[in-house]
């Protein structure tokens, strides 16, 4: 018996994902946008498009971002300059511990890697106690 190659992840993973964590509600941040949030903390937000992040084969706005909260930048940098992985920044998020991903390029990682980054995004804003609680059932 061999193992199954990895599955790709779709944006219908990150909903499973995300409020599969304890206490994640889909509320909304910065306006409408959707934006799961633990405890009233925003982690992964829908950005909708703007002049800030624009296609550069199109350039057109990119219509499809999530916004990922990281740790810290290093960790920020690790998912960007990685060629492998489809995650980016753009300067309007200088300084800022978060990257960005289209939606339709979610398949080029798998749904495993994906539910640790946004395990990782979710543990930058959960309460302390409810953080060691997750870490020590995981």
């Amino acid at each position: 018996m061999t193992d199954a190659p990895p599955r790709g992840a779709t944006p219908d993973d990150v909903d499973a994902i995300c409020l599969g964590l304890p206490e994640v509600q889909l509320g909304t941040s910065w306006g409408d946008n959707p934006t799961y949030k633990v405890r009233g903390k925003g982690f992964v937000m829908h950005r909708p498009p703007g002049r800030t992040a624009i296609d550069p084969e199109t350039g057109e706005p990119y219509d499809d971002l999530l916004v990922i909260q990281v740790p810290g930048e290093a960790e920020k940098r690790a998912l960007v300059e990685d060629d492998r992985l489809p995650f980016f920044t753009i300067d309007h998020f200088k300084g800022y511990h978060a990257v960005l991903v289209q939606q339709s390029r979610l398949g080029e990682i798998d749904r495993d890697e994906l539910a640790e980054i946004l395990t990782d995004a979710w543990l930058t804003k959960a309460p302390k106690s409810l953080a060691k609680a997750l870490l020590a059932h995981g």
